[in-house]
């Protein structure tokens, strides 16, 4: 297996080669619009994802190849740990989304706002957007921004403003802030990225920003996260929802009003009481 980097600003993870429809074109492209992707896919679209997306890369995530094939590569994702390898979370992407590691891994920041505009010089030269939780290296830093390692070779600067040093203290209620920023998000299967989230693609990335790695799906992180009695439960803490004999299938950060989450297809992430619907799968409370 070769280590590799993600070198777009999103690529979408798929079960196959064959997983992809017409209408996921944008998303596969060689310089994927992940963005426009989201935004055409209607209630149903969104449903077909189900079986064919798994997860999403950010710009610069390292990335182990297992096999290439048609032009597509298997991947291991170490960021992302996940019971279904122990090297990182599986799939399938394009191999033209993936280029060489950054040449610096030292001092990582990350991006802690929805998006921000990456530029070949501080300020002014925009090369493209770039989308919450992407964690980058910094090398050098002037008038208000920073210099950060890119794939391939590249350089470009970010506002510093956007930034959080991944190495700095986080806090309970820096998890709510940063979740609160994508309230009325569309939900979207195996999203990690500000164009779409899933409920533990929310909880991920934004423990991502916080500097800390935990896995990527909700069953994983129930499994492998402190787990704490329900009435300890504060704000900043997670929810996790099973059905009797079921595996975990839903997670939410415990807020002052109920519940932050992304709660399904065809609904919106949202900052709600915990209904009695909810209450009723309610199957652990844990601690990050």
């Amino acid at each position: 297996m070769k280590l590799v980097a993600a070198n777009v600003p999103v690529s979408t993870v798929w079960t196959s080669p064959e997983a992809p429809r017409d209408i996921d074109a944008p998303a596969i492209a060689v310089s994927p619009d992940v963005a426009g992707w989201a935004k055409s896919m209607d209630m149903e679209n969104r449903l077909g994802l189900h079986g064919r997306t798994l997860t999403q890369l950010l710009l610069g995530e390292p990335v182990l190849v297992r096999s290439e094939r048609d032009g597509w590569s298997e991947i291991l994702a170490p960021w992302q740990p996940s019971s279904a390898d122990d090297l990182g979370y599986p799939g399938w992407v394009p191999s033209s989304h993936l280029g060489e590691l950054p040449s610096s891994a030292t001092a990582p920041v990350a991006v802690a706002v929805p998006s921000v505009s990456l530029t070949a010089e501080p300020g002014s030269g925009h090369l493209f957007d770039l989308s919450f939780a992407t964690v980058l290296a910094s090398v050098d830093h002037a008038d208000g921004y920073t210099r950060v390692a890119l794939p391939d070779g590249g350089e470009g600067w970010i506002a510093d403003a956007a930034l959080r040093s991944v190495d700095s203290p986080a806090t309970a209620e820096d998890r709510i802030r940063l979740g609160s920023q994508f309230l009325g998000l569309e939900y979207l299967w195996g999203g990690t990225s500000t164009y779409g989230l899933d409920c533990s693609g929310l909880v991920h990335t934004v423990s991502r920003v916080l500097g800390q790695r935990i896995p990527r799906d909700a069953h994983d992180q129930a499994d492998t996260l402190e787990s704490v009695a329900l009435e300890e439960a504060k704000p900043g803490d997670l929810y996790f929802f099973a059905r009797p004999g079921k595996v975990v299938h839903h997670v939410g950060f415990v807020s002052a009003e109920g519940m932050l989450h992304a709660s399904e297809t065809g609904k919106r992430l949202e900052n709600e009481p915990l209904l009695p619907e909810r209450r009723e799968t309610l199957f652990t409370t844990a601690r990050l």
